[in-house]
């Protein structure tokens, strides 16, 4: 954690800073939290959702096209009672068309400097802040490809749920779940369709991500996205926030995040399922 003075000084950097965002972004937000996370991480995505009755719009105004997106399902790992989301801890695996499966084990909130040094150095841990609206979070996720397409023999049942994940995602998992929670024995919570479209924005000449997340129910969450180095994150989240304004895209007051409202379906409707 900072000391009185390297508080004080990103505070006063705070102040600077703050006056070429905008504040109404940033409402919420522990200013000096954020500085600590973005000192201590590999990267930053910087987050907006855009309101159901306005991604019509949106889409028209960004200019995508749903046919040059990629298709990916993605699924979840808990317990009915969503005890992993309470410890801070995400288990996730994805099929994506053209690329292959992957799987995270992630934790958050994080703070980077109480992580061990070998978690750190290892290639296939990531550190990562993200920012929206009126808050952010830190996170540490253990990532890795697949060799072979594993995903769907997992759901099929065929094949038991901690073959998706390595030995150090295992490891990493057993250290932070709950006591007496295993990975075989969680629950599948999926699959949820997503389509990712990557695209240079005009005006912007940044990448930016758009992920258009479909729920069974047929309530969708358009996401709008990009990364930068923690230093950048400030200049770049103006711009961002610029750059929607101009295109007239209306961005949530209340942003919802992709997980939490996937568990949150699937945990309501397991439960109504068994009553």
């Amino acid at each position: 954690m900072l000391g009185e003075e390297n508080a004080a000084s990103c505070g006063a950097h705070l102040e600077e800073r703050e006056m070429a965002v905008d504040v109404h972004a940033l409402s919420g937000v522990d200013l000096p939290r954020l500085v600590v996370a973005l000192k201590g991480s590999d990267s930053v995505e910087l987050k907006a959702t855009v309101p159901d009755d306005s991604v019509r719009s949106a889409v028209a105004a960004l200019g995508m096209d749903a046919l040059d997106a990629q298709l990916r399902q993605v699924f979840f790992f808990e317990t009915a009672d969503l005890a992993l989301q309470a410890a801070g801890v995400v288990v996730r695996a994805r099929r994506v068309k053209g690329r292959g499966d992957d799987s995270v084990v992630k934790l958050r909130p994080v703070l980077p400097d109480d992580l061990p040094k070998e978690l750190r150095l290892s290639p296939d841990f990531v550190v990562e802040v993200d920012a929206m609206r009126g808050g952010f979070v830190c996170s540490g996720s253990y990532k890795q490809r697949l060799a072979k397409p594993l995903v769907r023999p997992v759901t099929l049942g065929d094949v038991p749920i901690r073959k998706l994940f390595s030995k150090r995602q295992r490891a990493f998992f057993a250290e932070h779940a709950p006591t007496n929670i295993f990975l075989d024995d969680l629950l599948i919570m999926g699959p949820v369709f997503v389509l990712k479209l990557p695209f240079v924005a005009k005006e912007y000449s940044r990448k930016v991500v758009a992920e258009m997340w479909l729920y069974p129910d047929g309530t969708r969450l358009l996401e709008l996205s990009t990364k930068c180095a923690p230093a950048n994150a400030f200049d770049v989240m103006a711009q961002m926030i610029a750059y929607l304004d101009q295109r007239g895209v209306t961005r949530d007051q209340d942003p919802q995040t992709k997980t939490k409202t996937a568990l949150q379906y699937f945990a309501t409707s397991l439960a109504d399922a068994n009553r």
